[in-house]
């Protein structure tokens, strides 16, 4: 996208495209240490050809939001838990960690170095932040790196859903998002590459995305694409699953803990089979992107599921969403700790 500067934006017509803004923040680690980090002004890396993440794939990311609020501060979600989900992305592929210290000062730097950027309160729109830690210099043999780069690139984007929240339609996919055991629990960017195969033939037949099953015994919901299920039952009961191979998600995280203490849900991670799906009167699937994705129906094979509406959102899972968006837009109270005002 050509470069424009934030007076020139439509805020309430973004999407999800990338925006250039200007600004991102670097850090290098060589020699066996962290480098300082500090603002940049370019938008590309220089990559080894020999790189282990061109030809191994090491490397992982992160995703987050800043928002701006009604009295004009700007502030971010949690930043402490998606430092610490890097951290132990980065021990499951053999990486140096870039500390959650300095992650949560890196984020504060670059969304101050970008304030022109945050949309205004209202606009339903946010500032992206893509944390990143990627393998660099020449190894040929098949190892870890001993180079890395750690960055975060912003960008603007727009509400996920431009027209209010509704439910999609989703199909149960045959491939496996990840092996037991393996890198599931990474967010790792092999693990999104993988699925991008299942997501277009879902697409192709006119669902919005795929739902993974568990890779061993292919009974039960895991994914449903990048995002994490839940499901609600006629009894209170707010269910999501429980697996070694499930990216333990932000949103997912903060979503149980939502249910108990501010909707009187009752809270469990455990096993959700896929011929028990009908024991739910909502659906819907939770990630930073969207916050809430409604879903209005699973088919899996001959069989559709069917929830509270294809139609129309639960009112639980509207609930759901309308408070957490109102805790991260400043316009609901939050828990203790889990909003960091930048300083701008």
């Amino acid at each position: 996208m050509e470069h424009v500067t934030p007076d020139q934006v439509d805020w309430t017509k973004l999407g999800f495209d990338y925006i250039p803004t200007g600004k991102s923040f670097r850090a290098e680690f060589k020699d066996g240490q962290w480098q300082e980090g500090s603002i940049v002004n370019e938008a590309t890396i220089q990559i080894h050809e020999a790189s282990p993440l061109i030809h191994y794939g090491q490397g992982c990311f992160e995703g987050m939001k800043a928002y701006r609020t009604k009295e004009n501060k700007i502030q971010v979600f949690r930043p402490e838990l998606n430092a610490q989900r890097m951290v132990d992305s980065a021990h499951r592929l053999a990486m140096e960690a870039y500390p959650v210290e300095d992650f949560v000062r890196a984020i504060h730097q670059v969304v101050k170095a970008n304030k022109d950027w945050v949309p205004p309160y209202g606009s339903g729109a946010s500032l992206y932040m893509r944390p990143y830690l990627l393998g660099n210099g020449p190894m040929t043999t098949v190892a870890p790196a001993e180079e890395f780069v750690f960055g975060i690139y912003v960008t603007p984007v727009g509400p996920y859903f431009k027209g209010g929240l509704k439910p999609f339609n989703f199909l149960i996919s045959d491939y496996d998002r990840a092996a037991p055991k393996g890198t599931g629990r990474a967010k790792a960017g092999g693990n999104y590459a993988a699925g991008f195969i299942a997501s277009q033939a879902a697409k192709k037949q006119g669902y919005a995305d795929a739902i993974y099953l568990d890779p061993l015994t292919h009974t039960k919901i895991e994914e449903v694409g990048a995002a994490n299920f839940f499901g609600i039952t006629p009894d209170g009961q707010f269910i999501t699953p429980d697996s070694p191979s499930i990216l333990p998600g932000i949103t997912k995280r903060s979503l149980l803990w939502l249910a108990e203490h501010r909707l009187g849900l009752k809270a469990v991670e455990g096993e959700i089979y896929v011929d028990q799906l009908d024991q739910f009167a909502e659906a819907g699937a939770m990630g930073t992107a969207a916050v809430i994705t409604p879903i209005g129906s699973i088919t899996h094979g001959d069989h559709e599921y069917v929830f509270y509406s294809k139609d129309e959102v639960g009112p639980l899972t509207l609930k759901l969403y309308q408070e957490l968006v109102g805790i991260q837009t400043g316009d609901i109270e939050p828990p203790a700790g889990w909003i960091q005002v930048v300083d701008c």
